[in-house]
Order: C-alpha cells, then structure tokens, then sequence
C-alpha cells in the first residue's frame, strides 16, 4: 500500500506503542528513524490514569528523550476544557485513578470538598458503587458531567478490558444526564499538538488501533489517517465503518516501513 511521507504524525499509545506492559516496538529505533527523516512526533492518548511525567519517564527508560508538549492526553484536555469554562478555578469530584486526580489539581481543580463544578470521570480500576453514587448525584444537583473519553473496552495482552466508557455509562444512567467528552473522538487532543508540530491537519497523518475514537477524531480534525491492527478495530470493521481510515497496516512498525522505503 502506498502512503504519502506527512511532516508530522500523531500516534496512539495504547494498541498503538504497547498493548498492556508489552511493547509493539522498538522505540530507540522506531523515533530514531522518524527523527532521522524529519517527521515530528506527537502522542494523543485517551488514557487518562496517568499523567504526561509518567509517560515521558517511560519513554526515557527505553532511550527516547521526549519534550513534555509531544505527550497529551485525555485528562490534560479535561482539564483545559474546565478552565476555559470556570477560569476562577475551584473543586471537582474525580472518578478516575491517581493520574487524572493529579493532573486535574495541577491545573487547579483539586479534589477539596465543598460544593463541586464538576464531576470528571476516566477510567477507574479502583471504581465502587460509593463512587459512582457520589458522582450522580453531584451531577443531579448540577455539577458538569465532564468525560475524558468514552472508549468501552481497552486492549490488554488476554483480550479487551472493561474501559473508561463502562464507568461513563453507570454514572449517565444514575444522573440521567450524558457527559461532554473532551478525548478523542473529539479533535481537542490533536488540535493541542498540532500548535506545537507546527503543522497543517493535512500534512500530519493521524495513527491509532480504534476506528470510533482515534480515526474519528482524525477525521473530525481534517488529517489522513491510518488504522494499525495491533489494537482494537478489525479491518473488517474498518471496510465497513462509518470512520474509514485513508490507510491500514499490521502494525506501526509496516506502516513506518511503508512510510519510509
């Protein structure tokens, strides 16, 4: 399959990088190749129980430095959605796991009590029903119901896991009110890199493993996308969904390959 060199891409992480704790690449050598070639580099990930240090560590464990600007992900977006709506800043009700608590307080919207402007929910592994309680009704009682992303399901090495959207759903059904979802399919997360790249939607391609989150949100952004099958989506899904990615490959790796010979 032929695929045009972008100047830029935007690639998932989960499905994408990894699949659980297992690498899918090499990334010394995958980023040395696309730094070599001029391509810029962006990570959007709708994985919100974990903040951007966590991530840049990682990276740095496997030998590639990264600037913090080139990782974001669906809590940071969050927590720029709140800010632009409550500027004054105040105390939020978090049902998600230590990263989205903390990036959440970061940009000052701690978890203090009082009377809460919002309820934002990511997954939850720790997730209880005094949780999910809390949350309806805070919502009920007219806090924003904010989601950082709606996936269902997420790909571990034995199969697909309950995801941040099975939370969603329990809190949406007890409140009776449907979250805004500032992740992907959303284009905020790309949209936040691509003033960093220094690119056009058009010339950056998009990379992810989930057709109705990663290649949607491309779309919506107006960038080329390309399905890697590593993850989630099947190209049978692929050949028949209504999020058609411009390109599929195996994995990034043949995609890379593709791109670069």
């Amino acid at each position: 399959m032929t695929i045009t060199k972008p100047k830029a891409l935007i690639l998932d992480m989960d499905g994408v990088l990894w699949r659980g704790d297992e690498w899918l690449v090499r990334p010394a050598d995958l980023f040395g190749r696309l730094e070599k070639a001029g391509i810029r580099v962006g990570l959007a990930t709708n994985n919100a129980t974990r903040t951007g240090s966590y991530y840049l560590d990682k990276f740095t464990g496997e030998g590639v430095r990264l600037e913090p600007w080139q990782v974001v992900n669906s809590g940071i977006a969050a927590a720029r959605y709140l800010a632009a709506r409550f500027p004054e800043r105040g105390s939020v009700i978090v049902v998600g796991e230590w990263g989205l608590a903390k990036t959440m307080a970061k940009h000052g919207f701690p978890q203090n009590g009082g009377d809460p402007i919002a309820v934002v929910c990511g997954m939850d592994r720790q997730v209880t029903y005094e949780k999910i309680k809390q949350a309806a009704m805070a919502v009920r009682a007219g806090a924003l119901f904010i989601g950082t992303n709606p996936d269902k399901t997420f790909p571990i090495p034995e199969g697909l896991a309950p995801g941040a959207g099975s939370i969603l759903a329990a809190i949406q059904a007890a409140s009776d009110v449907a979250p805004t979802i500032t992740g992907k399919p959303q284009p905020a997360l790309y949209e936040i890199l691509l003033e960093d790249l220094g690119t056009g939607p058009a010339e950056t391609l998009v990379v992810g493993d989930r057709l109705e989150t990663d290649i949607a949100g491309g779309l919506a952004l107006g960038s080329p996308t390309a399905l890697v099958l590593s993850g989630v989506s099947t190209r049978a899904e692929a050949e028949t969904s209504e999020f058609p990615p411009d390109y599929i490959y195996p994995d990034l790796n043949a995609l890379v390959e593709a791109m670069l010979t």
